[in-house]
């Protein structure tokens, strides 16, 4: 077989790295000219449609859950609160297991009730239905605030997430036991803010209520109101009663998270609502 002399072979590869050079250069080319259109048509230049939202560290209404995310997040920092005969409702409000309740739940077990006997012990029930004893740690009668040490914490411990302002016509859930019915939710806006609530056992009231309709019962007092994001706003101590049968009447209060942790005032004049 003849072969083609050496100088015409490597001028054949020489033109054969040539193209494949040329080939990879349009290649490049085009990539570049993708990257580009993408980019322009992805920041709004190509048909005029706006770009992505970018990440923003500031809260903006799409951080706003659904009420059955309201409940997943919440459901496991809310226990049920027994007092002698007395039900409520209470809110794990630290990672050391602390509840915030409302006073008059737990008010003859505190001492410090209108019966003076002591009615018992308090028992709380988790959700994941560990039970245990607890002491009443603190109690502020002129707030309608009582918090809670428990003998026992379950397995795994859920704090709620405190904080948060409430504003009128904002939407908000509200977790409770009301009837015994374990559990509960219900859903509604803040109807009005620096409301005031009457106190039926020594005829003073709670003043710089937040007023809400979601439906709230005896059972009810000492659970959290919380916002769309899941914020506890308040702790639930009361409803409005005109016919006084303790029956809602789409009108109910909560202390704001605030005065119940010790700011604010909590002490006014007598209102229109009895203690659930």
């Amino acid at each position: 077989m003849e072969r083609a002399p050496q100088g015409a072979e490597a001028a054949e590869a020489r033109g054969a790295v040539a193209g494949r050079t040329r080939r990879f250069a349009a290649g490049a080319g085009v990539l570049v000219v993708v990257a580009l259109l993408a980019y322009w048509l992805g920041s709004g230049g190509g048909d005029g449609r706006e770009a992505a939202p970018v990440p923003s560290a500031t809260p903006t209404s799409s951080a706003a859950l659904t009420v059955p995310d309201v409940f997943r997040r919440v459901g496991p920092s809310v226990v049920v609160v027994q007092a002698g005969k007395s039900l409520g409702t209470g809110v794990i409000a630290a990672e050391d297991g602390t509840i915030l309740t409302a006073h008059h739940v737990v008010e003859d077990a505190s001492g410090k009730g209108t019966s003076g006997k002591g009615a018992g012990d308090v028992t709380v029930t988790f959700a994941d239905g560990t039970r245990a004893k607890a002491v009443v740690a603190s109690s502020d009668p002129k707030r309608d605030i009582a918090t809670l040490k428990p003998a026992k914490l379950p397995e795994i411990l859920v704090p709620a997430t405190l904080g948060g302002a409430a504003a009128v016509g904002a939407p908000v859930v509200a977790i409770g036991n009301p009837l015994g019915l374990t559990y509960s939710v219900s859903t509604g806006v803040v109807s009005g803010l620096n409301r005031s609530a009457a106190r039926i056992d020594k005829g003073r009231g709670l003043s710089g209520l937040i007023q809400f309709d979601a439906s709230a019962n005896p059972g009810s007092s000492g659970g959290p109101l919380l916002d769309a994001r899941g914020l506890v706003i308040g702790i639930v101590v009361s409803i409005a009663d005109p016919g006084g049968d303790e029956a809602f009447a789409g009108i109910a209060f909560a202390v704001p998270i605030g005065a119940a942790l010790g700011g604010g005032d909590g002490d006014g004049p007598p209102g229109d609502g009895p203690q659930i």
